[in-house]
């Protein structure tokens, strides 16, 4: 009775930390016009910004992950030291960027040390939560999309703060977010550390049959969803564009990614009942259609429009929770940070060619170009969907 009290105290705290720290992840985005119009930005922006933090994210991953680090040394502290370095790249932006390739730099530096925030975050709270971690993690991607969406509150109608002040505030909010997990968390219980370095880790977390199914699930997921949340400021503007219609832009994009974190809680006490991979599949089935119909979705009243946006935002994140706690379940116990790590680092690396493709088609003239753009998102179920099923019909 103790230690679940403990955990209860434990959770909040890992989940408030996530959300400070990942608030780093889309501010570019949310500044993307004042920067744009600063620094004489290219129609490009929005894959050069948010792929510069997407392939700085991979490379941390893959470091962290060759190296073990959040399996061979204290997470909560790597934890700590990502989340402060991370609030120095981004407020460096402020001080050093003069261009689109020192922006794209430092941009990069924010995303590497959000490699040490985002998967580590998980290792902590499955260091914690042996039962009920897709409970937990529900609550933890739930601050990860709060996260990523609290910037472009910051940068709605009512606050519409300068570019440079979201920047110190994310900053302020991370460096605060990382004192939190320091102080008040702990390395949990359940915490197995490795003792050495392991050239084999990769080819024994690979080597699990179940392990690989969740992780192609989750790929197919990653095609879709960060390309999702990068472009949801345009979806909106190219809405308002073509039926004539002045939508709060910022306020839409924060509640369309905001309501992703309310449907990974609720996916999280659902998996209680069906399990992590029925949630998964079921969250990346509905996405998938909305990824499918969005090219009709312009010729809908602005209710429907916007009801479609929030049917699709619920439903293209909380399946992310579940697979990592399915990774978190299948990988070794040794290796559980490394397993987490890596997948994550693969699927990032889709997400980036995601943004590329998507990006350059939105722009073009081609059939498959402006509002047609966002239903090649549905590849992402096509491929991860088949996995899934198996996944469920062998456990």
């Amino acid at each position: 009775m103790i230690e679940a009290n403990i955990n209860k105290k434990v959770l909040p705290v890992i989940v408030l930390s996530q959300f400070a720290g990942t608030s780093l992840w889309f501010v570019g985005n949310a500044v993307l016009p004042e920067l744009k119009q600063t620094l004489q930005l290219s129609q490009y922006a929005v894959s050069l910004v948010t792929s510069a933090v997407m392939l700085g994210f991979i490379a941390g991953t893959l470091l962290f992950a060759f190296f073990s680090l959040a399996d061979r040394f204290s997470p909560v502290k790597l934890f700590f030291i990502s989340s402060l370095l991370g609030a120095l790249t981004n407020s460096a932006v402020v001080w050093f960027v003069t261009d689109g390739t020192t922006l794209f730099f430092f941009r990069f530096l924010t995303g590497f040390f959000i490699a040490g925030i985002y998967p580590v975050g998980m290792k902590i709270a499955a260091d914690w939560y042996e039962k009920g971690l897709g409970k937990a993690l529900g609550y933890l991607l739930g601050a990860l999309m709060l996260g990523t969406a609290f910037p472009h509150l910051l940068k709605n109608r009512e606050f519409d703060l300068p570019w440079k002040s979201v920047l110190y505030i994310t900053s302020l909010i991370a460096f605060a977010g990382a004192l939190m997990m320091l102080v008040f968390v702990g390395d949990g219980p359940f915490r197995k550390k490795s003792g050495s370095f392991r050239w084999d880790a990769f080819g024994e977390i690979f080597s699990s049959r179940k392990w690989r199914q969740a992780a192609i699930g989750y790929f197919g997921h990653m095609w879709e969803l960060y390309s999702f949340w990068g472009f949801v400021p345009l979806i909106f503007e190219l809405y308002s564009k073509k039926n004539d219609q002045q939508l709060d832009v910022s306020f839409l994009s924060f509640i369309v990614i905001a309501i992703g974190s309310i449907a990974s809680v609720a996916g999280g006490y659902l998996s209680q009942r069906i399990g992590s991979a029925r949630v998964a599949a079921w969250a990346l089935f509905i996405s998938g259609l909305c990824c499918i119909i969005s090219p009709l979705s312009y010729s809908f009243p602005s209710f429907l429009f916007i009801a479609l946006l929030l049917v699709w935002g619920a439903t293209v994140s909380p399946d992310s929770p579940q697979f990592s706690t399915l990774v978190a379940q299948y990988a070794p116990d040794e290796l559980r940070g490394t397993a987490l790590t890596i997948y994550n680092s693969i699927g990032f690396a889709i997400t980036t060619i995601s943004l590329y493709v998507i990006d350059r088609l939105f722009h073009s003239a081609g059939i498959l170009g402006g509002e047609n753009t966002f239903a090649l998102l549905g590849l992402g179920a096509i491929v991860g969907l088949p996995s899934m099923i198996r996944l469920i019909r062998n456990k």
